[in-house]
């Protein structure tokens, strides 16, 4: 399959995942790891009043929303419309009035270089089929001595087993998770200096991670058993599985990447 073709592919199939999903994106009952970390990336970002933002691959424009009432301007773009039209009613019914929500494709962003003073994206690269691309647009938008920031899920390369497939298997537009080196060499080569991390475990219950993505019920036993035979000595997923209070849990490693374009 052609490059081009398969980026047709990877769109469309966000495109159908996430307007499935846009209901539930930021339901604290369904995806409470979510929004239970929202105020340490806003605290990583360090927002200041004069900033003006870009929130990239928003969904639900949940990360713009809180960065709204410490900042000047966000402007909250995102691929599909039903993430965003969530976004919009969300907004203004917290009276939000200073978030502009609009379509728009992370690689090829609608905006003139050095157009913001903060960018941001929580968890787009693992699901975009050209990460590179992305990483390179958000250092062009951002003013030169602002602040790039990439929040996502990481993969651990000294960790056994594959999270990356239950994470495919639970999510189909999950693309791959990339290694914390692996963000800086993209920013690196983007033209920007990488400063602070935050690099840190993130313990969630299994169950509803699986019904807020509306995995089938097939599948979602399927999960369900190869980390329970992982907990019982079986061969490692990737997802480090514990038990709390009787209920199955896995585990993810989440960062907060930030950079700063130098010209």
């Amino acid at each position: 399959m052609r490059a081009e073709d398969e980026r047709a592919v990877r769109h469309g199939l966000i495109l159908r995942e996430f307007a499935r999903q846009a209901g539930t994106f930021e339901d604290a009952r369904l995806n409470a790891a979510f929004t239970r970390h929202l105020q340490r990336l806003v605290d990583f970002a360090a927002p200041d009043p004069e900033d003006v933002c870009l929130d990239v691959a928003c969904g639900t424009g949940l990360v713009a929303r809180a960065l709204a009432v410490r900042t000047r301007h966000v402007t909250a773009l995102d691929t599909t419309p039903e993430m965003l039209a969530t976004g919009k009613a969300r907004a203004d019914a917290e009276g939000v009035r200073n978030v502009v929500f609009q379509r728009g494709d992370a690689a090829r962003l609608p905006f003139l270089t050095d157009s913001f003073s903060l960018v941001i994206s929580r968890f787009s690269l693992h699901h975009v089929p050209a990460a590179a691309e992305v990483a390179a647009e958000l250092v062009r938008v951002c003013r030169a001595g602002g602040r790039v920031v990439v929040a996502d899920m990481v993969v651990r390369p000294e960790l056994p087993g594959d999270p990356d497939r239950l994470e495919r298997l639970r999510d189909p537009s999950h693309g791959a998770m990339l290694s914390v080196d692996a963000i800086v060499r993209l920013l690196t080569s983007a033209g920007a200096a990488v400063g602070a991390s935050d690099v840190f475990d993130v313990e969630r219950p299994l169950r509803p991670w699986l019904e807020q993505a509306g995995t089938p019920a097939d599948v979602a036993r399927r999960i369900s058993d190869e980390l329970a035979r992982e907990l019982a000595g079986g061969d490692p997923t990737g997802l480090r599985p514990l038990v709390v209070d009787d209920e199955l849990y896995f585990t993810q490693a989440w960062a907060h990447i930030s950079a700063t374009p130098s010209s």
